[in-house]
């Protein structure tokens, strides 16, 4: 069973990029399809990127496309995050997710383990 860990949160300036990773024990994470999750005081879940199945090809929300990089790390067995330009709005706590299914990548119920998450604080 793989377990998802993340890190990287804290507090950010405003302007400034964040940098997260999602690593795993128990599984190879590039076996799975990973994603990041967010969730802002008092909303709901968030769907931020997701990264292919044994490949590198990036599925970016609308949202934050342009500010967002998602990527790889095959030797630390990790899956990175990169927000640049960050804003208060991007407070939250950032999960990552991992599926072996072939499913909709912007859906929570596509993914069977999750991360116990990271707060990233923006401060201006």
């Amino acid at each position: 069973q793989v377990r998802l860990e993340e890190s990287g949160g804290g507090l950010v300036q405003v302007g400034g990029s964040l940098r997260l990773s999602c690593a795993a024990s128990g599984h190879t994470l590039s076996d799975f399809r990973v994603a990041w999750f967010r969730q802002g005081p008092g909303q709901e879940r968030e769907f931020l990127a997701a990264i292919s199945r044994g490949g590198d090809i990036p599925y970016l929300s609308q949202s934050v496309k342009g500010r967002v990089l998602i990527s790889r790390d095959y030797a630390k067995n990790t899956v990175d995050l990169q927000m640049n330009s960050v804003t208060p709005e991007d407070t939250a706590v950032y999960y990552c997710a991992a599926t072996s299914r072939i499913a909709s990548a912007p859906r929570e119920d596509s993914y069977d383990v999750w991360g116990q998450g990271t707060q990233v604080t923006v401060s201006s």
